[in-house]
């Protein structure tokens, strides 16, 4: 298995799926995002049925529980000007992963790779941000 590193940044996906994921493919030390939080904090809204609601309230309170979320501060405004025009020198409308890019902005401004369950919706990001896909 390779070695997925020290430190990495988790996307919303691997979260949303962390209770599936082996812990040896997961970075030693993980952080996660405000935008992550703020996603998760919409997830119990955007179901229709109740028990998934309940699912997503309890996904939520429990990343809250063991994340200190990383902030999209000052530094990361000023990466995300470099990773949206990656994303357009690609052929991608920033616009319709705007939570992605901010993800990916953020990983940028603290020098950490970004481990997600979707390596597509940072297609074009490589020379920027590492991204592993897992």
């Amino acid at each position: 298995m390779a070695d997925r590193g020290p430190r990495g940044l988790l996307d919303t996906s691997v979260v949303i799926d962390l209770d599936k994921i082996a812990a040896d493919v997961l970075p030693e030390q993980v952080a996660v995002s405000a935008v992550t939080m703020a996603e998760l904090a919409a997830g119990p809204a955007a179901a229709s049925d109740v028990a998934e609601r309940a699912r997503r309230q309890d996904r939520l309170q429990r990343a809250e529980a063991a994340f200190d979320p990383l902030p999209f501060d000052v530094e990361a405004a000023r990466a995300y000007g470099r990773i949206y025009a990656a994303a357009r020198a690609h052929g991608r409308n920033p616009r319709r992963r705007l939570a992605d890019l901010l993800i990916a902005s953020i990983a940028l401004a603290n020098d950490l790779p970004l481990v997600t369950r979707n390596g597509a919706d940072f297609a074009g990001l490589d020379e920027l941000v590492e991204v592993i896909k897992i």
